[in-house]
């Protein structure tokens, strides 16, 4: 396996230079902004697979939302194992922070869109724009409900966690019963703070009793949600 320090690979930093060096655009709606947080502001950049979109400690200069792709942010911890914050999805929007620096690192797992908004450029139309304030203290009520989920899943057991990370997936899937994966099964185990073979084998357990079907390693079908639910805890 792969060592995870190594994820950070050369070819990483050129996209992530590039971003850093782009010119962006204080004002005008960006056209290819989707959902809810309209009131978005950038410009559209497009990302190889497994390029980084910015590295914990650097400055918390944008907001970003996810136009297509997916991505993952991350933090290495002391001992070398990567810790995966979350996964991001067309319409997600990431780097939101508390702190003028990203407590985390961000990089596409596909080849991915991002809409970069200037946080600068934000905190100036909330300032004046009573809808827009309101939207951003939405989008630090949603980003605190994932801190909160993510504290309460690392304490279930194992096969929980891999249920509710199911159960998850399946919630923002287009079907909603059969789910696509684009990440792979280190990353769920990363995210859940499992090993790789525990997630593996939990899967079997769960295809065994009937509740999921495995019909590729990126493709899973949720075939009794109900005893899914009951699972979870």
């Amino acid at each position: 396996m792969q060592p995870q320090t190594a994820i950070r690979a050369e070819t990483i930093r050129p996209a992530a230079i590039a971003m850093r060096q782009a010119k962006l655009p204080a004002t005008g709606f960006d056209n290819e902004s989707i959902g809810q947080s309209s009131f978005l502001m950038g410009a559209t950049m497009s990302y190889p697979r497994h390029a980084e979109i910015y590295g914990q400690d650097e400055p918390a200069e944008y907001l970003y939302k996810v136009v297509a792709g997916t991505v993952r942010t991350y933090t290495i911890l002391s001992d070398g194992r990567r810790q995966i914050g979350g996964f991001y999805m067309p319409g997600d929007i990431f780097g939101l922070e508390f702190a003028d620096e990203h407590s985390l690192s961000a990089e596409t797992i596909t080849d991915a869109k991002i809409l970069l908004v200037k946080r600068s450029t934000l905190s100036a139309l909330a300032t004046h724009n009573a809808a827009i304030a309101r939207e951003l203290f939405a989008l630090v009520g949603q980003e605190l409900q994932h801190v909160q989920e993510r504290m309460l899943l690392l304490i279930k057991s194992a096969q929980e966690r891999v249920v509710s990370f199911l159960l998850e997936m399946a919630a923002r899937a287009p079907g909603g019963h059969c789910i696509d994966l684009p990440m792979s099964r280190q990353d769920i185990a990363d995210y859940l703070g499992l090993t790789i073979e525990t997630v593996s084998r939990t899967l079997t357990s769960l295809e065994s009793c009937a509740a999921i079907e495995v019909p590729t390693s990126r493709r899973i079908v949720l075939r009794d949600r109900a005893a899914l639910s009951r699972m979870n805890g």
